[in-house]
């Protein structure tokens, strides 16, 4: 499904996920007063604008009350801005580059040459497509080695030249094909591990979707660590942890629950470093205002990384992810902070449903 136009508002309603019931009922409301004013040329305006706060406080109350499966489904909408959409509003003067010199180029991850506010930077990430057939061309979004290659190729090439790196992830995780394992899906994945924390110029990566597995942390080893309000990142996705655990797809919601994917846990958990805030209903209902978020975000932080010494940015860094996970020890079904992780919370509840 595409977004014809993305500096409308409430883009979303092509497509209404189950729990926004409500707010359909209440758009099919306004239309049909819209539809009888015009035929019978009366003034329902009043009405309509009633109807219009009524919907904007449901839409507000919902989306301030999702649960973790519900977060993951408006990580999935069909009409979320994808990597394209950002590039097209914040992105000024992009030159893509194309190809790993080795295999070929994968559709499933975009890079190029942008400025971004007074900054020249490095773009990398996955790629979903709009259409069907872009889509179906980038594996909706799950790279093969030749994507990752081609990602570490180009980061290296910025640097040279002395370009920040940034990285949208985006993706279910990595193509997961016999042709991707036969290329060296895994080891083009940990080469990317490898090079990346050890790159002499910032890097700060955005999850605006999906971060599944890997295949996110391929493109995702950086200075910084965000996310969208209403992104998940994880492990696993919540069908395979369910699949895996309790052999039953259906379990998504309660696996998505105990994985503690979405923005509020991992930053509560001192696993990324900032949210950035989505407007009221998710990305896909306003992308240009989300865009400006991430806009905002993104030169903010470069002007705080530009300015670190590189030998300071690079201790940072990796001291940073040295210590992920080791601030933890598990105590039942508690998960009790103990180290430089907990620096949001000291005790945090893991709610595993084994």
């Amino acid at each position: 499904m595409q977004i014809d136009n993305l500096g409308s508002q409430d883009q979303g309603t092509t497509a209404q996920l189950d729990f926004e019931q409500p707010i359909v009922q209440l758009d099919k409301q306004i239309q049909e007063l819209r539809d009888l004013g015009a035929a019978k040329g009366i003034d329902y305006s009043l009405q309509i604008r009633q109807l219009q706060q009524q919907r904007a406080a449901e839409l507000k109350r919902i989306y301030a009350n999702l649960t973790a499966w519900q977060v993951v489904q408006v990580a999935r909408h069909p009409c979320r801005p994808i990597i394209k959409d950002y590039l097209d509003l914040i992105v000024r003067d992009l030159r893509q580059l194309h190809g790993d010199r080795r295999f070929g180029d994968d559709p499933a991850v975009i890079t190029g040459l942008g400025q971004i506010g007074r900054h020249k930077v490095m773009i990398v990430g996955h790629n979903k497509g709009k259409s069907l057939r872009e889509k179906i061309a980038c594996n909706f979004g799950c790279a093969h080695p030749e994507g990752y290659r081609k990602a570490l190729l180009k980061m290296q090439l910025a640097e040279k030249f002395g370009l920040p790196i940034i990285t949208f992830i985006d993706t279910p995780g990595a193509y997961p094909g016999i042709g991707a394992e036969q290329r060296g899906q895994a080891q083009a994945i940990a080469e990317n591990l490898f090079k990346m924390i050890q790159l002499r110029v910032p890097v700060v990566c955005i999850c605006i979707g999906e971060g599944g597995s890997g295949g996110a942390l391929g493109v995702g080893v950086g200075d910084r660590l965000a996310m969208l309000e209403f992104a998940y990142f994880s492990v696993i996705s919540p069908e395979g942890c369910a699949a895996i655990l309790w052999r039953d797809g259906a379990w998504a919601p309660q696996a998505a629950e105990a994985l503690r994917l979405t923005s509020g846990d991992l930053l509560s958990l001192g696993l990324i470093d900032a949210v950035i805030p989505e407007p009221v209903g998710g990305a896909h209902r306003n992308p240009a205002d989300t865009a400006r978020n991430v806009e905002r975000y993104i030169i903010r932080t470069l002007n705080e990384l530009t300015s670190l010494p590189v030998e300071q940015l690079l201790a940072k860094r990796f001291e940073r992810w040295r210590s992920r996970g080791t601030g933890f020890v598990a105590a039942g079904q508690d998960i009790v902070a103990v180290g430089p992780a907990s620096a949001s919370t000291a005790k945090t509840r893991a709610q595993l449903q084994l």
